[in-house]
């Protein structure tokens, strides 16, 4: 994966995002759009940390099963989940069944709801992370990219989260979930999605405190 790769319709996209039909419906719906819904917020930086070890195609295909599992990633729904939740979840074979992680979501909502008192919301907190337009790549291509596994923000905003408690946030993790969320955009130069995810995030109005 070395260049632009034409999709379906010919238009040339990143290309992870044309590898599989999973791939080009996250790559053109979603991925780098930006996003101020709380819940939807916890849900992926939290299926960021399920796929840790995994590929993103595994927890792509186990999205819904996911969303059923953990009350659609409402936070307060999340944050009351016991024990009891916890021996559910580690016999649900359509999610990922690690205790470490499935324990990590739980104790996360918690802390996501004490930060979400403290600021206002989710969305206010993530995009304090959003990086001056100066520091980042004048021309972002697939060498470039691969290279960009973590970022002073997302090294500042890990390291932010593990302070109040979060888990399985490394600035790995983190900095895909800037990605995913539209914090960053990371379409490469020449995708045929990047303007319109550019347009989107000039549009998008940040979330205060």
């Amino acid at each position: 994966m070395s260049s632009l790769l034409p999709g379906p319709d010919r238009k040339l996209r990143c290309p992870w995002g044309v590898s599989t039909p999973e791939y080009l419906r996250y790559h053109d719906e979603e991925w780098g759009l930006p996003t101020a819904d709380d819940d939807r917020l916890f849900e992926l930086v939290c299926l960021e940390g399920f796929q840790a070890g995994l590929s993103w195609l595994t927890i792509l295909r186990k999205r819904d099963a996911f969303r059923r599992a953990f009350a659609g990633f409402d936070l307060e729904k999340v944050a009351r989940f016991s024990a009891r939740e916890v021996r559910r979840l580690l016999a649900d074979p359509a999610i990922v069944r690690h205790r470490g992680k499935i324990e990590s979501t739980i104790a996360n909502a918690r802390r996501a709801i004490e930060l979400r008192d403290e600021v206002g919301s989710l969305a206010a907190y993530f995009w304090r992370f959003e990086p001056d337009p100066a520091s980042r790549p004048r021309r972002l291509t697939w060498a470039t990219l691969r290279r960009m596994t973590t970022t002073p923000e997302s090294i500042a905003l890990s390291k932010d989260l593990r302070k109040r408690g979060w888990t399985f946030v490394g600035p790995t993790t983190v900095y895909s979930f800037m990605q995913a969320v539209g914090i960053v955009n990371d379409h490469l130069d020449g995708c045929a999605v990047r303007a319109r995810a550019e347009r989107a995030r000039r549009a998008f109005v940040r979330p205060l405190p």
